[in-house]
């Protein structure tokens, strides 16, 4: 090779006597690099390999291979273990015959269609995953084939280095040299990881479908493929059992085009529905449990975090959480039997630092028939009333007072329909809005702490109206609600729910209004550390003010005024704590989808939610305040005893001498002696048609049902 390379130098020195050209001499010395290169290249990879087939085990030890350390995951004590990921291994042998032909064809199309043609590597398929490293500036294990998987999870370790993709790449060629192609997919068959401590074909059939693997159906047998490639974001048991299917059935029509189905067998697979097994191991705080683990998986991978023995300190409260377990499992099956609400949620937050104290996603992690193990609390659901706090803080920022005006009346907000709400669409086909209140009554003129604490729907539009839909947005994001996205969809309805909240992140903002407008956003880990006790994560304290002091106090005297809520809710309603100073809110969707309670203490911020994962409509009966607010007080008033009793500070009063502003209405007798009534956004904004209302300042006909304002609130 030496002499090869010495051959090609003095044939290029040669040529560059003759022309003498400078890129000609560029062009030379960047071939005798890359020949180097190549030369070095082959000597590490031919070296390398001579010694790895010397070290290559039986078949097995590769099955039987020793697994990394665990990693453990804690409550905020750092003392009482919540889950150990990965393990025991739990792995039972099955023999190449007894694995279904349709299972073995499944793995095949999902991970390396190419398995019984290549070598031990598919090079378009690494040429493919190193485009993606380039591109993206990191490593991945794309372009893996099966015997590259069993060497990578029997023989290597877990760094993704280059280094130890050659060693890959060296001992895949040797397995395919001394093994045959039947023999590799058995070993790899009975190695992989399926999840849930389940490793190999056999196991992870009788732990998903509590059958052998030899009696797996067509669909469930692509189900188990389906996993291979994200066992923790794929599980049956985790928040993404739809992406499973989904990815399922396009194992299934790989199968089909590839000749391993025929159409009828296709149909039948993708129609069959898949029932899993309960899980057998039972998880402290589950819900909280897996969403740590998914966290971690996603920032580390999957196999450091099932090997690299990490320490995981989370901000859990083992106390509180135990009893917001037990409080969610009673109040839904008593709202099961009442209000026909299947599941409920829970989450705890201290708003002094944004720690998650406890979480509880669904009634029963353990109820796959009703979905238990969907986690309720980082989806996306609407809040209902319980977003109206957004827009009255909102307007206070504007310097409305919580004694400012608004008549609460029959009101149009389309300029394009009749002002007496009687039309369902206007000439363009778009739809009227002439929301109600929940009670379907009308209360002319109330101020916007009657209508906040009260939750009147119409006055709450309105407010959002002077505050802007815009401003209420944005101060809705500062304060931690992430799930917007795209505001063209939303107008006047905002205020009623319209947008979906994470259960986590409303919670999270009304903490804002505990902390006196200050945020510390939710976390749920402490720290992370190495086996060796190397810190890779570290959660510190970031608060930021997102509101200012006074507006946050003014909520939090109107939501914790029991006077001013009881008209609607009662002086003995779920909402109050005799003892505590506390704040809440309710919330109720359309057609009784949703029933929230969001409050908190200066010290803990507590919101519920119960309802049905397939959106179906509890009883009428099942409002916030019946089916959730008993759930919330319970858990409230228990878990309140163990803080510190902190009250609320009183706000100072703002100042506004405008009429209807500062409390006041006015009216004056007219010609045919009946009074001029205006809206608040006469004495607002004199003449001026804010946005979609033609106000006419004489009448404001459109922004209220003037006529039935005089003769029911102006006698003459």
């Amino acid at each position: 090779m030496l002499i090869f390379c010495g051959i090609i130098e003095g044939m290029i020195l040669a040529k560059k006597r003759k022309k003498g050209s400078f890129f000609l001499f560029l062009f030379q010395k960047a071939l005798i690099l890359f020949v180097w290169i190549f030369v070095l290249s082959t000597i590490v990879f031919l070296s390398a390999f001579l010694f790895l087939k010397r070290t290559l085990p039986e078949p097995e030890t590769i099955i039987t291979r020793k697994i990394g350390e665990s990693t453990k995951i804690f409550d905020k004590t750092g003392k009482i273990l919540l889950y150990d990921i990965h393990g025991e291994e739990k792995r039972t042998i099955i023999a190449w015959e007894e694995v279904p032909l349709n299972l073995k064809n499944a793995v095949l199309v999902s991970e390396d269609d190419n398995f019984y043609e290549h070598k031990g590597f598919d090079l378009k398929g690494i040429i493919r995953a190193f485009l993606a490293d380039f591109r993206h500036l990191r490593l991945s294990q794309g372009g893996s084939t099966i015997t590259q998987q069993l060497v990578k999870t029997a023989l290597l370790g877990q760094e993704k280095t280059f280094s130890r993709k050659i060693k890959e790449a060296v001992l895949a060629v040797e397995i395919e040299r001394r093994f045959s192609k039947d023999q590799i997919f058995w070993m790899y068959l009975n190695q992989i990881p399926f999840g849930s401590n389940a490793y190999g074909v056999q196991t992870a059939g009788e732990a998903f479908f509590n059958k052998n693997a030899s009696a797996l159906s067509t669909a469930e047998a692509a189900t188990l493929a389906a996993l291979i490639r994200a066992t923790t974001y794929y599980s049956p048991y985790g928040n993404h059992v739809p992406e499973l299917m989904t990815r399922k059935d396009g194992i299934l029509k790989k199968m089909k085009e590839s000749g391993y189905l025929n159409e009828e067998e296709y149909k039948l697979a993708v129609q069959e529905q898949i029932v899993f097994s309960p899980p057998s191991e039972k998880i402290p705080a589950p819900h909280f449990v897996i969403m740590v683990k998914e966290y971690l998986i996603k920032k580390y991978g999957e196999e450091t975090v099932q090997n690299g023995g990490f320490n995981i300190i989370t901000t859990l409260d083992a106390k509180l959480q135990l009893l917001a377990e037990e409080t969610v499992s009673k109040y839904a099956a008593i709202n099961k039997e009442r209000y026909k609400a299947k599941n409920a949620s829970l989450v705890a937050i201290d708003p002094k630092t944004g720690e998650v104290l406890a979480l509880v996603g669904s009634a029963d992690y353990y109820d796959l028939e009703n979905d238990g193990n969907f986690n309720v609390a980082t989806a996306n659901r609407q809040p209902g009333s319980a977003f109206k706090p957004f827009a009255y803080a909102a307007a206070v920022n504007k310097d409305y007072a919580d004694y400012s005006l608004v008549f609460d009346l029959k009101t149009e907000f389309n300029p394009n329909c009749l002002p007496d709400g009687s039309q369902e669409k206007d000439q363009y086909g778009l739809d009227c809005y002439h929301p109600k209140n929940y009670d379907d009554s009308f209360r002319g003129p109330v101020t916007l702490r009657q209508a906040l604490a009260q939750s009147l729907n119409l006055p709450s539009v309105k407010t959002l109206y002077l505050a802007g839909v815009d401003n209420t947005m944005d101060l809705a994001e500062k304060m931690g609600i992430s799930t917007l996205g795209d505001r063209s969809r939303f107008g006047l309805s905002l205020v009623l729910g319209g947008a979906e909240v994470k259960l986590t992140d409303l919670v999270s903002a009304y903490g804002v209004f505990a902390n006196d407008g200050v945020r510390n956003p939710w976390y749920f880990i402490q720290t992370i550390k190495t086996s060796g006790g190397q810190i890779l994560e570290e959660e510190r304290n970031n608060p930021v003010r997102v509101l200012p002091e006074q507006t946050a106090r003014i909520i939090n005297n109107i939501l914790s005024d029991n006077s001013a809520r009881a008209p609607m809710f009662g002086y003995s309603s779920s909402l109050y704590l005799p003892g505590f100073s506390v704040a809440a809110k309710t919330g109720t969707t359309q057609e009784n989808r949703d029933a929230w309670v969001v409050g908190y203490s200066p010290v803990l911020a507590v919101g519920v939610w119960t309802g049905n994962n397939d959106n179906e409509s509890m009883t009428r009966q099942g409002a916030g305040i019946s089916a959730a607010g008993p759930m919330w007080n319970q858990f409230m008033v228990k878990a309140l005893s163990d803080f510190p009793n902190e009250n609320f500070v009183n706000p100072p009063p703002i100042i506004n001498n405008k009429i209807m502003l500062d409390g006041n209405y006015f009216y004056k007798k007219t010609g045919d002696s009946k009074p001029e009534v205006h809206s608040i956004l006469y004495f607002v904004d004199r003449g001026n048609p804010l946005g979609p209302f033609p106000i006419e300042p004489q009448k404001d006909s459109q922004f209220n049902n003037w006529e039935w304002a005089v003769n029911k609130y102006y006698p003459q």
